[in-house]
């Protein structure tokens, strides 16, 4: 039995995707995503009345992210859960790794991408606060909700530039233990101001 096609307005997503990844959205003319999405130029314009609803369905499609913290939180253990925490958000954010390359890139030019990556880091810090609350840290978290968000999103749109055969992602270990540390610490160890 033959697989059904994909249809054409998922085709034309796809091909958008890619392209705009790579050549970004100005340069890429409508009739070269017609080409690769195999349809007529007509089509594209059917489902996408402006180039610019191409890149807004695109930005739709970002995945949530959602930590299952049962499987992430060790209570009472703050560096274990955010060690954890850590591999599934890299997880997450890889599973759409062509997508994030494009709101990167075109998130200086378009403010849908923009708010759309806001939105994305906002939700990061959310489920990184919660994971945080359910380990024990009490202290901080905030904070260190608002770091570990930034460390993470760095990497991965660092990472996007690295040579897919090389590509090692950087150890976060002195990272998580000095958050740790901060969080896990008491308030009388902490120093004063300069």
């Amino acid at each position: 039995m033959t697989p059904e096609p994909e249809p054409a307005r998922e085709r034309i997503l796809a091909a958008a995707e890619e392209l705009f990844a790579d050549k970004g959205f100005d340069a890429t003319p409508t009739s070269r995503i017609a080409t690769r999405a195999e349809v007529p130029k007509g089509l594209v314009h059917y489902y996408f009345t402006r180039k610019v609803d191409l890149l807004c369905a695109l930005v739709e499609r970002l995945p949530e992210e959602r930590v299952d913290r049962a499987a992430v939180v060790v209570p009472g253990d703050v560096e274990q859960s955010l060690r954890r925490l850590v591999a599934v958000l890299d997880e997450m954010l890889d599973s759409s790794a062509v997508l994030s390359h494009l709101l990167w890139r075109e998130a200086d030019t378009h403010p849908d991408v923009r708010a759309a990556l806001h939105a994305r880091f906002d939700r990061m810090v959310v489920e990184i606060r919660a994971v945080l609350r359910e380990a024990g840290a009490s202290q901080g978290v905030d904070s260190a909700s608002m770091l570990l968000a930034s460390a993470v999103s760095y990497r991965h749109s660092v990472q996007r530039h690295a040579d897919s055969d090389s590509a090692v992602r950087a150890d976060m270990t002195p990272e998580l233990r000095f958050l740790t540390a901060a969080l896990t610490s008491s308030g009388s160890a902490r120093p004063g101001p300069a």
